[in-house]
């Protein structure tokens, strides 16, 4: 009798095993991409004071994934989730803005992100009213879930 009783737990087993690996597979995993310097980085940078050298030493230069002008200094981030076996989704991208006058001098710190497909400014501090590079960012915001993901890895 005790072999039938090990013979009836098995099947249990199996199912909650199976249960699990449904589960776990249903599970959104979120994985972030690019640099964005902290909060506390970006308030050491002193509008109209810090250089692109300065700059470069506090929060460090934007790299593969930001972009670097001579107008200005892009950070991006996003971040993506994706669900079973699903494509990614880019679900957040957040830019920061650090531009500089024709001296090298800090003259504008914006933050931008998305709200219902627009771009909206987090936070700002600025010297003059900068709108130079508005379009580049509505570019480099607007394309929120057309990045194919593989291409960019490839």
């Amino acid at each position: 009798m005790t072999g039938t009783g090990k013979m009836a737990g098995k099947p249990l087993r199996l199912i909650a095993v199976f249960a699990l690996v449904v589960a776990a597979a249903c599970t959104p995993i979120y994985t972030n991409h690019g640099y964005l310097p902290t909060d506390q980085d970006v308030e050491e940078i002193m509008v109209g004071i810090d250089t692109r050298e300065t700059v470069g030493a506090i929060v460090g230069q934007p790299g593969a994934e930001g972009l670097l002008t001579e107008e200005a200094w892009y950070y991006v981030q996003s971040r993506f989730k994706q669900q079973g076996y699903s494509r990614k989704e880019e679900i957040e991208r957040e830019v920061l803005r650090i531009s500089f006058d024709q001296a090298g001098l800090v003259e504008n710190i914006e933050r931008f992100g998305l709200e219902e497909g627009r771009v909206v400014t987090l936070s700002r501090r600025v010297t003059t009213s900068n709108t130079k590079g508005v379009g580049f960012l509505r570019q480099l915001l607007g394309n929120v879930g057309r990045i194919n993901v593989q291409r960019l890895l490839d």
